[in-house]
C-alpha cells in the first residue's frame, strides 16, 4: 500500500483507514463510470477534487491490449504526471492526497485529491466569449504564445497528455493557466513522434472554434518548436509532423461531423 497525504489531509486522515475516508467523502460527482469516479467537495470552504479508482478488471485489460492501446489502471498516471508537469515548470494541478492498494493490476484500488482551479474558465468556454466577441490581437497571442510553451516543455520533458484539448487548460482570475485530466499521460524519456501529433492534432482540433489565422499558427510552430531546437521557422515548417498534424486535425474534425458531436460553425472561425 501507497498512501501521500499533504495538505488538511495529513491530519484528518492521520492513522486513519484512509481508503475508508475516501468513501466517505461526499459533494458533487462530475463522472461516475464503471470503476471510477470524479467528485468535487470541500473541507472548511477549501474546493477539492476526488478521482477514485476500482480495479479495471482483466476483460478491460485485455480488451485495450487487443486495441493498441494501454488500459488506466488508476491514479498512479495521474499523480506522477502532475508532479513531473511541475518540475517542468508547466502550470497544472495540485496533489494534495494519493493512495494506491493492491498488487493485483486488475483489481487495484487508487485514488488522487487535487486542489480545486477556482474561479477559472477553460479556454474552451473562452473561445466561446470570442466567437461573441473578439479579443484583441495581443490577447490573443499571448495565449496562444502561453499554450504553445506549455506543450513545448511538456513534450520536451517526456510527457503525453492523451486528452490534449482546449477544455483542459483553464484561465483562472489571476491569469494562472493550467493543464488538467492527466489520468491517461504517459511519461518517456523522449515522447515519441506520434504520441507528439496526436496531442498535437487534438489540441488543434478543439481550436478550430477559435479565429486563428494562418500567423497565429505559424508563432504556435515557432514558440512550441523552439523547445526542441534552435532551427528557423523556415526549417522547423519542413518538417512533415505539422502536415500530419492538419490533417488529423481534419479526419478528427470530419468524424465528429459524422458522430454528430461537431457542427459545421465549429470551423468557421478558422481563416487564412
Amino acid at each position: 500500500m501507497t498512501i501521500h497525504l499533504h495538505g488538511p489531509f495529513a491530519d484528518l486522515w492521520r492513522d486513519k483507514d484512509v481508503f475508508a475516508e475516501v468513501t466517505k467523502l461526499d459533494g458533487k460527482v462530475y463522472r461516475a463510470l464503471e470503476g471510477r469516479r470524479t467528485l468535487r467537495f470541500e473541507i472548511d470552504g477549501k474546493g477539492y477534487f476526488l478521482k477514485y479508482h476500482a480495479g479495471v478488471g482483466w476483460k478491460e485489460i485485455f480488451k485495450n491490449l487487443l486495441q493498441g492501446r494501454m488500459a488506466i489502471l488508476g491514479a498512479e498516471n495521474e499523480y506522477n504526471a502532475v508532479h513531473k508537469l511541475q518540475q517542468l515548470g508547466v502550470g497544472t494541478m495540485k496533489a494534495v492526497a494519493y493512495g494506491s492498494r493492491g498488487l493485483n493490476p486488475a483489481a487495484r484500488e487508487s485514488f488522487i485529491i487535487t486542489e480545486a482551479i477556482e474561479p477559472s474558465l477553460s479556454l474552451e468556454e473562452l473561445a466561446e466569449q470570442w466567437r461573441q466577441h473578439s479579443p484583441s490581437p495581443s490577447e490573443k497571442r499571448r495565449l496562444i504564445r502561453r499554450v504553445a510553451k506549455m506543450a513545448g516543455r511538456m513534450h520536451g520533458g517526456g510527457v503525453n497528455h492523451r486528452d490534449f484539448y482546449i477544455c483542459h487548460f483553464l484561465l483562472t482570475d489571476n491569469d494562472q493557466l493550467s493543464l488538467i485530466d492527466l489520468h491517461r499521460s504517459l511519461i518517456h524519456k523522449s515522447v515519441p513522434k506520434r504520441w507528439r501529433l496526436k496531442d498535437l492534432a487534438g489540441l488543434c482540433f478543439s481550436a478550430y472554434p477559435v479565429a486563428l489565422t494562418q500567423r497565429d499558427k505559424l508563432r504556435f510552430i515557432r514558440d512550441y518548436s523552439l523547445l526542441f531546437s534552435a532551427s528557423t521557422l523556415r526549417q522547423t515548417l519542413k518538417d512533415p509532423l505539422w502536415n500530419k498534424v492538419d490533417a488529423k486535425a481534419q479526419a478528427l474534425y470530419e468524424r465528429g461531423l459524422r458522430k454528430g458531436y461537431v457542427q459545421e460553425s465549429d470551423l468557421n472561425g478558422q481563416s487564412s
